[in-house]
């Protein structure tokens, strides 16, 4: 989906949107049903909530009541959930609206056997429904039929699932057992249509033989006033006029593929790009599946089957791709393993894949095993774990069983791990197991046509959905590694392999562009080695100097027996400043600038009608997110109260311009003021409540323990315009002088800035000190070490005015050292979102105004723990002025900015 098509107008979607939002519509408070919730097995995921929400609103307000809404569609990102969302919707017309016929609608017959799977088979480990489906005391049956019965019993779902080409044959050819325009004009149906692009094809003027679909479609709609149509799809073409004058009045709901990728609910992608032969690509692809399946065991105890997919542009060729796959996995030997590594070893090249290097490198590493491996290799790829996908006529049919299996990949039954196929895999196939796609080459001389790549490009999406692997016995369903991390190249990234053809690639890059999809080329980006000089490791600092850090204490869930432990003021007033809905803002804007130098406060009239619409707005306040972070707490009614929040008992303010009159503010607007205070009060909520709080005992960690070689990767990507709002771009800078005590580090111009700073001012603080050195804290550093976790700083004492528990590790430390006492200056660089993290800042400038509070472990020499503002590009905050004073009682000489 092109990112243009967002700025097309979609009144429907629109209209239900201001819906959503406002406090008066009557069905607000409606939230996704508990029969829903209790009878499907996956959990809706917000944005699924807000689908079915908008839906709702559609069929039930008051707004739509003299409307017939019956044909919407549903523009969700590929790998979303769209089926999850399908089987909570007919769970929720057959309850809200008494629907008991179904029709699946579909492009594919592999498609149909996936839904059936979804559906209606409770045997399968796919079947999104609990086993026995119960509403209201009453048992629920899902029944699979071929045609609708005409008379239909009571608590029973019929669901009937076809391609769009047998129902257009049914209505317009007449066979015995056919459904025709009578039998949908009979009892009420949903008509729920998958991969609804391809139901266009008259709006588009295509091929006579396909208008029927779309007029078919239409029939089966208008048999009745009450049948209902809503489709679904990821890739619609809004840019095409008729598209777009068909559906601009249908689209209910957007999720788009970048929203899907920053909410972190995909892998990664990354090509790797090969002019290989064949047989060495899929060389190559088995032992980084191999080794994917064996790191995951090795690394992290847990397992996974990674799924291979060999693409070609023919049956033909992908069959002679199969049979050369089985005649390499048969002659696969100790000798030829080893001889193939070799080879590789000799033809690398510094772009060559990273992921692959570390993968060689295992099994170089590990050359005492190998027999072994390659015994499991023949085990884990041998023919009767190959699915052949590629059907030679057009029934669909493939070998018995492998719709099941293409289908159930992902269980641990399921023992296949690799696919050879043409297109039938491109729509419809959920499998979350998938890490490497290969584009086989093919004899032919197709490289690549803008269609082919735009297919391989959504299957590429489809692949991408993130495989959610127990990890400390936890399944997460969204990204928990750093990208371009190792953990995260092998088990949160797909890889698709290509041919190195540059206008195949060029028009590849054009499609994962315009699907917005994220993607880099899996070069060597290894990560950059950072050493402690050997000049400092000869210094006494290093052999028994140490940083200090504070120390924390469990906290009891009794501890939070109010909001003042969160650091929640509830005794004053609350002031909100206004902000227009209608100010004009850049799209990088973090937030409006109003002008406030003629302003006033007035206070905002609201009854429960306002307070329950926010907290149902806000997921945070559902009642069993919030006692997550208010263990204490019974009800949402008692959050409200006075041992709480004391909303009753205080007055909200708005700070509005002089230029504007109070009474213009709307219902809306007050909504929306309200909505930032409670989305205030629940990040204030969140910061303060941990199992941890700090305390005033500093403890001293020895350098040489603690100060090591680390090594730290920096993502890349290539395509995809939502990464470009990234911070400033980082780079590896060599720095020779003794004060740093790492031969380079990895920065931004902002850091880099601070370094040549503080570097102007070392000779004079050598004045002072025998030992001045700067400290970089890198992150990076203390990820691979579980024991540097400790080294973070955590608010202490009280009167913070903002609680955050959770501990932060300040970038950079100054180590000071004279022969009468010691001193550490916490310094923070900051280049963006200053406000976000303001409770940093104010912590380093605590440290200094709270010296009565800090006690040492270790009392054998004189140690003053210091902080210093936020260092900010240019030093805007004065920061090395404070520095100067801090560590000589004066500013530094000849400081002119």
């Amino acid at each position: 989906m092109a990112k243009n098509n967002q700025q097309l107008p979609l009144p429907l979607y629109n209209e239900i949107k201001e819906l959503n939002e406002s406090l008066f519509n009557e069905e607000g408070a409606w939230e996704t049903p508990d029969y829903i919730k209790q009878n499907m097995v996956h959990t809706f995921r917000y944005y699924q909530d807000a689908a079915l929400r908008f839906f709702h609103y559609s069929q039930a307000s008051r707004e739509f009541s003299f409307r017939n809404v019956n044909h919407v569609l549903f523009n969700m990102a590929t790998g979303s959930g769209k089926t999850d969302l399908m089987a909570g919707l007919i769970l929720y017309l057959y309850q809200e609206h008494a629907y008991q016929n179904f029709l699946f609608l579909v492009n594919t017959t592999g498609v149909i056997n996936k839904t059936i799977d979804n559906l209606t088979n409770e045997a399968s480990d796919k079947y999104l429904y609990t086993p026995e489906i119960e509403i209201e005391g009453e048992r629920v049956e899902i029944k699979r039929v071929s045609s609708f019965p005409k008379t239909q019993s009571r608590n029973t779902i019929y669901i009937k699932l076809a391609t769009v080409q047998s129902i257009a044959s049914d209505i317009y050819t007449q066979k015995e057992n056919a459904m025709g325009e009578e039998d949908y004009a009979r009892h009420k149906t949903a008509v729920l249509g998958d991969e609804a692009h391809h139901y266009s094809s008259s709006t588009k003027k295509e091929k006579e033989s396909e208008q029927s679909w779309e007029k078919a479609i239409a029939t089966i709609l208008n048999a009745r006033n009450d049948n209902r149509l809503l489709e679904f799809t990821a890739t619609i073409d809004l840019e095409n006029k008729k598209i777009y004058d068909k559906y601009k009045d249908k689209v209910l709901y957007r999720y788009t593929l970048d929203r899907f990728i920053q909410d972190k609910y995909s892998k990664n992608v990354k090509r790797i790009q090969s002019s290989n032969t064949d047989v060495d690509n899929m060389m190559n692809v088995i032992l980084l599946s191999e080794y994917r399946r064996r790191y995951a065991l090795e690394e992290h105890n847990t397992y996974i089957k990674p799924v291979i997919m060999f693409k070609s542009q023919r049956i033909d060729a992908s069959n002679e791709a199969h049979d050369k796959f089985i005649e390499l996995i048969d002659g696969l030997t100790l000798e030829s393993f080893k001889y193939f590594l070799n080879r590789q070893s000799q033809i690398t090249s510094e772009n060559d894949s990273e992921t692959l290097r570390i993968a060689h490198e295992y099994y170089r590493s590990n050359e005492d095993r190998l027999s072994e491996i390659i015994r499991d290799m023949k085990r884990e790829f041998a023919n009767r774990r190959i699915i052949n996908a590629n059907d030679t006529n057009q029934s669909g049919l493939l070998e018995k069983g492998h719709y099941e299996a293409l289908n159930s990949l992902e269980s641990p039954k399921n023992l296949y791990r690799v696919i050879f196929a043409v297109a039938k895999l491109t729509e419809g196939w959920d499998v979350l197991n998938l890490f490497d796609i290969v584009r086989l080459s093919d004899d032919s001389k197709v490289k690549g046509t803008k269609a082919t790549t735009m297919s391989e490009a959504q299957l590429i999406g489809r692949g991408a959905r993130y495989y959610p692997f127990s990890l400390n016995r936890k399944n997460s369903y969204t990204r928990r590694f750093d990208d371009d991390g190792k953990d995260s190249l092998i088990l949160e990234t797909i890889h698709y392999h290509t041919i190195n053809e540059p206008q195949y690639l060029k028009n590849l890059l054009s499609a994962l562009d315009e699907m917005n999809l994220p993607t880099g080329e899996d070069k060597r980006n290894p990560p950059i080695e950072v050493k402690v000089k050997n000049s400092f490791k000869r210094t006494d600092v290093w052999k028994y100097g140490k940083i200090y850090y504070n120390e924390t204490v469990e906290v009891s869930d009794d501890y939070y027996d109010s909001l003042d432990k969160y650091g929640i003021d509830t005794k004053r007033d609350v002031v909100i400043p206004y902000i227009s809905t209608l100010k004009e803002v850049g799209y990088r804007d973090d937030k409006v600038q109003e002008d406030y130098s003629n302003a006033y406060n007035v206070p905002i009239p609201y009854d429960q009608r306002y307070l329950r619409k926010v907290m149902d707005r806000l997921s945070f306040y559902h009642f069993d997110h919030l006692k997550k972070y208010i263990p204490l707490l019974n009800t949402r009614k008692e959050f409200l109260g006075e041992n709480w929040l004391n909303i009753y008992n205080r007055t909200i303010y708005v700070t509005i311009p002089r230029t504007m009159e109070s009474s213009v503010l709307t219902a809306n607007e007050k909504l929306n003021i309200l909505e930032r205070y409670f989305m205030d009060v629940a990040k204030q909520i969140r910061a303060g409540y941990s199992k941890q709080r700090g305390t005033g005992k500093f403890i001293g960690y020895p350098i040489k323990d603690y100060i090591s070689n680390y090594r730290k990767r920096v993502p890349n990507y290539d395509t995809s315009r939502y990464v470009e709002n990234k911070p400033q771009k980082v780079d590896r800078y060599e720095i020779k002088e003794d004060y740093f005590v790492y031969d380079s580090a990895i920065i931004n111009l902002t850091e880099k800035q601070l370094i040549d700073r503080i570097a102007e001012r070392v000779s004079e603080l050598h004045e002072e000190y025998s030992s001045v050195y700067l400290i970089r804290m890198d992150e990076s550093m203390h990820r691979e070490s579980a024991k540097n976790n400790k080294l973070k700083l955590h608010q202490f004492g009280g009167g913070h005015d903002e609680v955050n528990l959770a501990g932060f590790q300040p970038d950079f430390i100054l180590y000071l050292k004279n022969k009468d006492y010691f001193i550490q200056i916490f310094i923070e660089p900051k280049g963006r979102n200053i406000e976000g993290e303001q409770w940093k800042e104010d912590l380093l400038t605590y440290i200094n105004e709270h010296e009565a509070e800090i006690i040492f472990e270790d009392e054998t020499e004189e140690v003053k723990i210091k902080g210093v503002k936020f260092y900010t590009m240019n030093d805007g905050r004065g920061t090395i002025r404070e520095i100067g004073k801090i560590a000589l009682g004066k500013e530094f000489k000849g400081l002119s900015f």
